[in-house]
């Protein structure tokens, strides 16, 4: 990447605001210490013909931590590179945020799970319009008259139902943290409901389709799938997080602590079993990591271009966005191809053109990552392809 000048600005307002609003309600178990004042850094290279301008991004950062983010990361490439970081790592020390942080990165974890999908099709070990029976033998009850095909689950089309959980809100779920579900627990429950739609008939985001698709992944290669994305995606692309952690709780070398709101106080979320999210949404990352993902797999160094452009088209089903894993959208008359990600504490974001002439990575610590998570890409991401 470009060498890169930094410029540092000091954000005084962020103790009054932290103050007025997050240490209100105290983190669950003890008071909090009220942290020092946030530092906003930002580096970016010289300016150039269609590089956009970070201004609003640094805006966005300034003032976290407020009374959601308590830090945020982004990086943008493609014409002209820039990356800020902003807020504390820890609401009771005060300690700046990490630029290199590692974080839970949600639901963009199927984009991997995708990319080793095609792998297997590129080296005819898997067919696209295969019902996915021929790989999981024995995992469809009679009620599927008609099973998916391996491309219905990557596209979200495939009619399973949601599978077994531990619970639907950040609270139910904090109860049971430290349990763990089995992927096979989760598909089990989801298909002894019978199918919910006739496959290919509707498209509906969910993470049955990818944990499918995750046993797909171990049963057709007979190797773990966390291991089978490190050989295939990490290893390749120089990425120094080691992706999936299936079924530890514990975000192992730098990060930030998570807070979500638990019964009316800022709880700290950061250790916590991932487990039913499997191939879904265990993935742990960097924002350095996400953007040589994002390069690599737009660039055709980790799928072949021709199954790409497939991974790259939306079904022909009425209402339909996603292709397999990622999501189309149209900002400011430009195609972007993106992925949100969310966990209690965590809300991550990769996107990119095309043509890699704009790519956006962030990851937010934000009580409200699990819910509507338009204002934090609003705020954080679409800045960069509006310019």
């Amino acid at each position: 990447m470009t060498s890169r000048t930094t410029a540092r600005a000091r954000v005084t307002a962020a103790s009054a605001l932290l103050a007025s609003s997050l240490l209100l309600v105290p983190l669950a178990g003890t008071a909090a210490a009220q942290p020092a004042p946030a530092t906003v850094t930002a580096a970016h290279t010289a300016p150039r013909t269609g590089a956009f301008d970070p201004a609003a991004l640094e805006k966005a950062l300034t003032g976290i931590p407020d009374g959601d983010v308590s830090a945020a990361l982004i990086r943008v490439g493609g014409k002209g590179n820039w990356a800020g970081s902003a807020g504390v790592r820890d609401l009771r020390t005060g300690a700046p945020a990490l630029p290199h942080a590692r974080f839970r990165a949600g639901s963009t974890t199927k984009v991997v799970t995708a990319a080793v999908v095609l792998q297997l099709v590129a080296e005819k070990r898997v067919d696209l319009d295969a019902p996915v029976t021929r790989y999981l033998p024995g995992l469809l009850p009679p009620s599927f008259t008609k099973p998916p095909t391996v491309r219905h689950l990557l596209t979200y089309t495939s009619g399973l139902r949601p599978g077994a959980s531990l619970g639907s809100t950040t609270e139910e779920m904090y109860a049971h943290r430290f349990e763990t579900l089995t992927p096979e627990q989760v598909v089990a429950a989801s298909v002894a409901q019978g199918p919910a739609y006739g496959p290919g008939e509707r498209q509906e985001y969910g993470n049955i389709h990818y944990t499918v698709l995750g046993l797909l992944i171990e049963k057709v290669t007979g190797d773990r799938y966390a291991h089978q994305a490190a050989v295939r995606v990490f290893r390749p692309l120089a990425c120094g997080t080691p992706g999936s952690l299936r079924a530890r709780p514990r975000i192992h070398g730098p990060h930030h602590r998570a807070y979500a709101d638990i019964g009316g106080r800022t709880t700290d979320v950061t250790e916590w079993n991932m487990s039913d999210r499997f191939a879904a949404g265990d993935m742990i990352s960097t924002t350095a990591d996400l953007e040589r993902l994002v390069f690599g797999l737009f660039g055709g160094k980790v799928v072949p271009r021709p199954l790409l452009d497939q991974m790259l088209t939306v079904p022909r089903v009425d209402g339909a966005t996603y292709g397999m894993a990622l999501e189309r959208y149209v900002i400011g008359g430009r195609e972007i191809w993106g992925k949100t990600g969310s966990r209690p504490g965590y809300h991550t974001v990769l996107a990119a053109t095309r043509d890699l002439s704009r790519t956006v990575v962030y990851s937010v610590n934000a009580k409200s990552a699990r819910e509507d998570g338009f204002p934090l890409v609003r705020r954080f991401a679409l800045p960069a392809f509006e310019s």
